[in-house]
């Protein structure tokens, strides 16, 4: 079993990854490594490795692994880095960026989900991620500032308490546009600005939250 979700992670990121244009090493290759089936239901398995995003429970989903790839690449990280995610869901996308950055802080607003992304981590020895559960439009104050942030469901803009978390010359990636329809956005922090890029369009679950959508 061990060996055949070896070879899927390592097609998945040959075939859908490296193909589409993913050139960070420490990415590529910390996705070949993070088992992603295990943060997945265990009736969907040996679907993890399929290019589309699936479903965790409670109305959320964990990302195509090209989307988690491209995001992680823009962030552009480096080894030292204090990151803030906003979303943990399943927990995959924080375990990825806990093998490339110093520490990892992550925010989830359903607690079941914060819990069960705490037992993944331990399982997987991950000892650098710490989860909140809590609005993550409104960030984490008391640990700012943040080298990095991303923000891992859709968001009408980028949520003022997120850019004043965010230190001088930090990036911050997210989806970013209408309820069910954005564009990736990176964006990187010059005074009290940010410099805008605007990507590829993507379809992401809504950001719910105070600086968000409101629960439907």
């Amino acid at each position: 079993m061990i060996d055949k979700y070896k070879k899927l992670r390592e097609w998945m990121v040959d075939t859908q990854i490296v193909e589409r244009g993913i050139r960070d090493e420490r990415v590529i290759k910390v996705m070949k490594r993070i088992p992603r089936h295990l943060f997945v239901p265990e009736n969907i398995m040996d679907d993890a490795y399929d290019d589309r995003a699936l479903p965790i429970g409670y109305g959320q989903t964990i990302s195509q692994p090209y989307i988690v790839a491209l995001m992680t690449e823009l962030l552009e990280l480096k080894g030292d880095e204090k990151v803030l995610e906003i979303g943990t869901g399943s927990g995959y996308q924080a375990a990825i960026l806990a093998e490339l950055a110093k520490e990892v802080h992550t925010i989830e607003r359903v607690e079941s989900l914060a819990k069960e992304a705490e037992k993944k981590f331990e399982k997987l020895n991950i000892r650098n991620i710490k989860v909140y559960v809590r609005d993550g439009t409104e960030g984490i104050p008391e640990e700012a500032p943040f080298d990095r942030i991303i923000i891992t469901a859709a968001t009408p803009d980028i949520p003022e308490p997120l850019i004043e978390q965010l230190k001088e010359g930090g990036i911050i990636v997210a989806p970013v546009g209408e309820r069910y329809s954005q564009y990736m956005l990176k964006a990187i922090k010059k005074g009290k600005e940010l410099e805008r890029h605007y990507l590829i369009p993507v379809a992401f679950v809504p950001l719910i939250g105070k600086y968000g959508w409101k629960e439907e």
